[in-house]
């Protein structure tokens, strides 16, 4: 079944590329003026989705509006890497002018597809790690963009200040995500630093995340879940589990809020989405390349708390983080 619906999803991505040749043959940044941009996107969740409507936004605010100057043709992998190199490589056929690429595992099939089209990333926590660069401050190939490198440390110092009781953290990932492993060794190694004991719960995939959690969840006082893209996908199967067991859920981002997580301190992917946006209509206008553009940080992070999930687990939050925080009720 599973390998029917990925026939059917590359059949229909060969559709959908003849149509956006048709689009390039007549449109062009050489012809007519109009560009046409693809973007790759691994799975649907609100972060991701986020950064997408950010950096179509911020194109807006650099000139580039859908409809009159530019075409976006949008891609999504639903979370299958096979479908993200086939949809790579039609992208690269297709001859556009500019290709972002969204979250880790979409960028590398950009980059597996083309040397030579530019490359803008977002929500890439590692890009060297992840061999789309040469180096952060000069990436060397067509690759540039923003990262999303949790603060990994602020969000443990807001575990123990939430949890000052807390002593067995479960840190939930997929390790065969390049962004999610390099988040989770730092989750490890800020637990040992504040003495906290720490359980992984490593789900290669979503279909195993409610197993995992079940297997770690009555052993632990808080999960950890840093920005995984397989375990934003499934953050509901998570909660409720979780919730079952009175066990509160730190996040690596907001969008787990809406969801059910407690809190978290982290950047703000529509904005990420925004400056992604502004580096590529530099190359968009020649005046940089991707190859001698450093790679961007989000410096300005925001601290989140859900007061309806504190009440439901009974947890106090402290007056002075309630003051500082953006107060959200899931």
């Amino acid at each position: 079944m599973k390998r029917l619906l990925t026939v059917i999803t590359v059949a229909l991505t060969a559709v959908m590329i003849l149509a956006l040749a048709g689009c390039t043959e007549s449109g062009g940044a050489s012809g007519s003026g109009e560009i046409n941009i693809g973007i790759l996107q691994i799975i649907d969740h609100p972060a991701l989705d986020a950064a997408r409507n950010g950096f179509i936004n911020g194109l807006a605010e650099e000139g580039w509006v859908e409809g009159e100057n530019v075409t976006f043709h949008p891609y999504n992998a639903q979370g299958d890497q096979s479908n993200a190199h086939a949809m790579a490589q039609h992208i690269v056929e297709s001859e556009v002018d500019l290709i972002l690429g969204i979250a880790t595992p979409t960028s590398q099939a950009l980059a597996n597809a083309t040397t030579t089209i530019p490359i803008v990333i977002t929500a890439v926590t590692d890009p060297l790690m992840a061999g789309l660069v040469e180096s952060f401050e000069r990436p060397g190939t067509n690759v540039t963009g923003t990262s999303d490198l949790t603060p990994v440390a602020q969000q443990f110092a807001l575990l123990t200040r939430l949890l000052p009781e807390a002593r067995v953290v479960g840190i939930m990932y997929n390790a065969g995500e390049v962004n999610s492993q390099i988040q989770a060794d730092m989750a490890k190694e800020q637990a040992r630093a504040l003495g906290l004991e720490y359980i992984p719960g490593v789900a290669p995939s979503t279909a195993d995340v409610a197993q995992v959690t079940e297997s770690i969840v009555e052993r632990v006082d808080v999960i950890y879940i840093p920005t995984c893209n397989t375990m934003a996908a499934a953050y509901s199967t998570i909660v409720r589990i979780a919730e079952d067991m009175g066990v509160p859920i730190i996040a690596g981002e907001e969008g787990a809020l809406p969801q059910g997580a407690l809190a978290t301190e982290g950047i703000n992917y529509y904005n990420l989405g925004r400056q992604t946006a502004v580096m590529a209509a530099q190359i968009l206008r020649g005046e940089a390349t991707p190859q001698e553009m450093p790679i961007q940080w989000q410096e300005q992070t925001t601290l989140t708390i859900n007061t309806a999930a504190a009440d439901r687990l009974g947890i106090v939050i402290p007056p002075e983080l309630l003051a500082a925080a953006n107060i959200v009720e899931y």
